[in-house]
Formats: C-alpha cells, structure tokens, sequence
C-alpha cells in the first residue's frame, strides 16, 4: 500500500509538471487589427448612399495613418468589406411599399432596411484604405437571404473565413475599429469575444450611425469583457 501510495503521487507529481509546464509554455499573445467596413457608401467623403456622420476625408486619413502605424508596429492588418448582391433583402428597394429605415420582421427578427450599398463591383463598395495594408479582405454579406454585421458571420450563421484565417496565423487578440461602431463593429468586435478571442475597440477610430446607439454599443461591449479605448495607443493595446 505504501508502494502503491508512493507511485500515485510520483504520478500526481508528475503530471502537476507536465500540466504546469503546459501552462508556462501556453501560446504567446499574438494580435492582429480588423479594420470594419471603411467603404465608399458608408462616407461623406464619397457621398456614400449609407454615409455615417463623421467620416470625411479627416477621418479616412487617421484611419489610414493608425492603421499603418500599426502595421509598421508588426500586426497582421486584415479588413471587413461588405458586398451586397443587388437583391440583398437587407435592402429596402427589394421590398415592395417599404421606404429606407424601415424595420421588418425577417426569420423572427427585426431587419432594419437599407438603402442600397455596398453592391458588389461598384466604386460604394471600395474600401477606401491603401489595400496593400491588409493581409487579407473578407467579404460578407454576399448572401442574398441574410444581413452580414459581424466579420464572423452573417445573420444566417454562416462564418466567413475570419476565424479561420486568425486561428491559422495563431492570432487570440484583436484591435477592432471602424465603420459603424453601432452595427458592424460592435457586432465584429462581440463575435470576436464568442470566438474566444480577447479583444480591444478603438471608439476615435471607429464612427457610429446615431450617438444614443453607439454609446448602448459601446456599453454593450465593455459589459462582455471588451476593452474599449477612445485613442490607438501601441503600448497599452500591448498590455492589455
């Protein structure tokens, strides 16, 4: 019994090291950017047909100008670009008597309806980045029956390649900013956290449709775990 006793806990010794040394050896922190939906149709400079207040040309260039800077700082930049088919249900145009902001009841949910935007292989849904920041563009909303929000997935459930392409660069952190922080960064930046990711919100990068729903985003966001911070500051993005 003594014996018995003795090799039970060399085995229990033994594993509490294997298991600590897994633990001390666990996988670095790796952070990569998503830059959200920087497209023609969502701006005032490019008098998109979705444009968000606050992004003209002075907010495209921060936009770009942190984006390389974080680029040149060694993270992987990878963008969200929307790209609607012409019958995309989202779109108020493919709903007979219904006018733009309309809310539909679509799958037991409410579908707010869109001006067109974002068509696939117009200039509205150029992303208005220099493209050879970002090491991969994933496009989402291109299905016809479902919205597309988050970089994840769409309304439907199906995933883009987001995941996929982040977990294949070993990636478990993400800066996530851009265009709206009130509908395709917060739901990006929530589905990112779902993924198991940890994930930083950059607010004075990002622009949201309306004050009141940006600041229930942003709130939404932080209660789930999510860093928010107004500014892109390297360091602390680093730290936290």
């Amino acid at each position: 019994m003594i014996h018995l006793a003795g090799r039970t806990t060399a085995w229990v010794l033994f594993f509490t090291l294997v298991l600590g040394g897994m633990v001390i050896a666990a996988q670095p922190t790796k952070i990569g950017v998503i830059v959200v939906d920087v497209q023609g149709d969502f701006t005032k400079l490019k008098n998109g047909s979705l444009a968000v207040d606050g992004t003209d040309e002075a907010y495209i260039k921060a936009v770009e100008e942190n984006t390389k800077k974080l680029k040149e700082a060694g993270f992987p930049i990878y963008a969200t670009q929307d790209w609607h088919p012409k019958n995309h249900v989202s779109f108020f145009t493919n709903h007979k008597g219904k006018k733009a902001f309309d809310v539909i009841k679509l799958g037991g949910k409410d579908q707010v309806l869109w001006p067109p935007h974002c068509v696939q292989n117009t200039s509205g849904a150029e992303i208005l980045l220099d493209n050879k920041l970002f090491k991969a563009i994933v496009k989402k909303g291109w299905d016809p029956k479902y919205d597309s929000y988050s970089g994840f997935q769409d309304d439907g459930g199906k995933k883009t390649d987001m995941d996929k392409i982040l977990k294949m660069e070993k990636i478990n952190k993400v800066v996530v900013y851009g265009i709206a922080t009130d509908y395709c960064v917060k739901a990006t930046a929530l589905d990112a956290v779902a993924a198991g990711y940890k994930v930083i919100m950059i607010k004075n990068l990002s622009r949201g449709v309306a004050p009141d729903t940006s600041q229930k985003a942003i709130e939404e966001m932080k209660a789930k775990g999510i860093v928010v911070f107004d500014d892109l500051e390297l360091q602390k993005i680093k730290a936290n």
